[in-house]
């Protein structure tokens, strides 16, 4: 038995909501949805065109992160040391220097055998940050973009279910045509099923794109996803803090703190693709240190924090903990990026997603048509109608004559 179709007054008003929410949500839908195509394979085409993102292996060991974060230093003299990151053999370490007030963000590319500078990088003029930039704030301050793109992507998540409903066929005799493409048709039916059926196509990738895009967009939505999984976390980020008191208890023989953080990490994670070693920021900071063991795959990241005087390990309250310790909602959540992005199912993923995006890119713009259309056949008809009248007033006089 066919599936009933929607009452039609229902239809025609969830038919107007989607047109005009549509008209006037179509280009910032469009921007969000091109620059996240364009960010599809970012770390791989990076991979390509950069090639002080690597070095020529040896058999020998890295310098630690003190030694580079000397090094570093030096080419940035005046900005804060955020982390020093190492990937694989072949990699370049990545002296990272990040702050929020006053806003900046580079990357250092070191020789992690020999500690030579490879490249100082303004992250915030290179291309993909740029186009990141746009995919989260529309290349506005966060404050005003961050709020117009989160709304935009509520009302897209509408359009996305009304969508649906008005592209569900009314019987089952005209359900295969919305299956298909009539490429034989005239140019305004080909676009009506450009929108249509690619539209039901992009349909459960738009819903993961809207639904991912939300998590970051409003913190009651973000919540309320995460005790949808059972999460009992707290979803803010709070660093533990170390204990002053200790202060000047490392002895003059000792390696520096991040240093042996980054020798224990190496030690209790020799699967590791990649460790982090973070700088703290004050004197009550922790240092926080994380690895992974998945390369281009952020969920599986083990976030570690110690006390930057005792190395004694300090746990947390929020999500952004130990991997062995989390749940299946805190998982969810750490996959929010990956799943968002496709990664979570590796190169095909993301070739996924950057169809979809491309396709979602593409319906603002063959829906405005298909309303251009109706909307000059309209005027067309009336026109024919105002001039059919007038010929029939002229017959109507000529006849009426003696």
């Amino acid at each position: 038995m066919y599936p009933t179709s929607f009452p039609l007054r229902i239809k025609k008003i969830i038919g107007k909501l989607h047109l005009w929410l549509g008209l006037t949500s179509g280009l910032l839908v469009f921007v969000v949805a091109i620059t996240g195509c364009l960010y599809a394979f970012q770390e791989e085409i990076q991979n390509l065109s950069q090639a002080y993102r690597f070095v020529e292996p040896r058999d020998a060991v890295f310098l630690p992160p003190s030694q580079l974060q000397d090094i570093a230093v030096k080419q940035l003299p005046h900005k804060h040391l955020h982390a020093i990151l190492y990937g694989g053999k072949h990699q370049a370490a990545q002296a990272i220097f990040y702050h929020y007030e006053p806003t900046y963000y580079y990357i250092t590319y070191l020789n992690p055998y020999s500690g030579e500078v490879l490249k100082v990088k303004n992250m915030d003029a290179d291309f993909f940050r740029i186009v990141l930039n746009g995919h989260f704030y529309l290349w506005l301050p966060p404050r005003i973009g961050q709020p117009i793109v989160a709304s935009a992507t509520l009302v897209f998540l509408f359009m996305v279910l009304s969508g649906l409903v008005l592209w569900w066929p009314k019987n089952r005799k005209v359900a295969p045509q919305r299956f298909s493409i009539k490429w034989g048709a005239k140019w305004r039916r080909k676009n009506y099923d450009l929108h249509n059926v690619l539209g039901f196509y992009s349909l459960v990738l738009a819903l993961v794109f809207a639904l991912t895009g939300l998590v970051w967009g409003f913190q009651w939505f973000a919540k309320g996803y995460y005790t949808a999984f059972g999460g009992e976390k707290s979803l803010l980020y709070e660093e533990p803090v170390s204990d002053k008191k200790q202060k000047g208890i490392q002895l003059a023989t000792q390696a520096p703190a991040i240093d042996r953080v980054w020798k224990l990490m190496n030690e209790q994670h020799p699967e590791a693709k990649l460790i982090e070693v973070h700088i703290p920021e004050t004197d009550s900071s922790t240092i926080s240190a994380n690895s992974n063991t998945r390369e281009g795959r952020y969920w599986s990241t083990d976030y570690r924090y110690f006390d930057q005087y005792t190395l004694e390990e300090k746990s947390v309250e929020h999500l952004y903990g130990r991997l062995a310790e989390a749940k299946l909602a805190d998982k969810v959540m750490r996959m929010n990026y990956d799943i968002h992005v496709g990664a979570v199912l590796g190169l095909p993923g993301k070739i996924l997603a950057f169809f979809a995006s491309l396709i979602i890119a593409s319906l603002p713009i063959t829906g405005f048509m298909i309303w251009w259309g109706r909307r000059n056949k309209e005027k067309k008809k009336g026109k024919e109608k105002a001039g059919d009248s007038a010929i029939s007033s002229k017959q109507l006089k000529l006849t009426a004559k003696p």
